[in-house]
């Protein structure tokens, strides 16, 4: 299970180091792709092809469905660790996070999202907020 959250800077190349604690879960090559609330969304292989298989169901009739297949999957990109435990991170996803310097890694279950640390800060601020009211409308679903 990937959990935790970490602080990690970005090399001028784009290279990110991926914490110890999230490779051996990801594996030798996975997908990091474009993720909602401008961060990226980080899969091993086999949940990518679980996604891949659940995204290839929806019908394409629905443009919301289209929308968010492309959106998806034309983010997408392999990635694979080199000897240090780094990634490239290509500009298209460290502009769409807005990701320059510093990042935080953090680990959601079957994912790791990564985000400019500013971004998360805000979010987590914000979220705090209103995290009793979530747990409260988490309860109606059953959890």
């Amino acid at each position: 299970m990937l959990i935790g959250e970490y602080q990690h800077t970005i090399d001028a190349k784009g290279r990110l180091i991926m914490p110890a604690r999230f490779r051996e879960e990801l594996g030798e090559t996975f997908i990091v792709t474009r993720g909602l609330d401008r961060c990226l969304f980080v899969y091993p292989m086999d949940e990518w092809r679980t996604l891949e298989n659940k995204l290839k169901s929806l019908p394409m009739t629905q443009a919301n469905a289209r929308a968010f297949v492309r959106f998806l999957f034309s983010g997408a990109t392999e990635c694979t660790l080199d000897r240090q435990g780094r990634i490239l991170l290509p500009s298209h996803l460290r502009e769409h996070a807005g990701i320059t310097k510093d990042v935080m890694i953090i680990g959601v279950s079957t994912r790791v999202e990564i985000w400019a640390r500013e971004q998360w800060q805000a979010y987590v601020e914000e979220a705090e907020v209103s995290y009793d009211q979530i747990a409260e409308t988490l309860v109606d679903l059953g959890i």
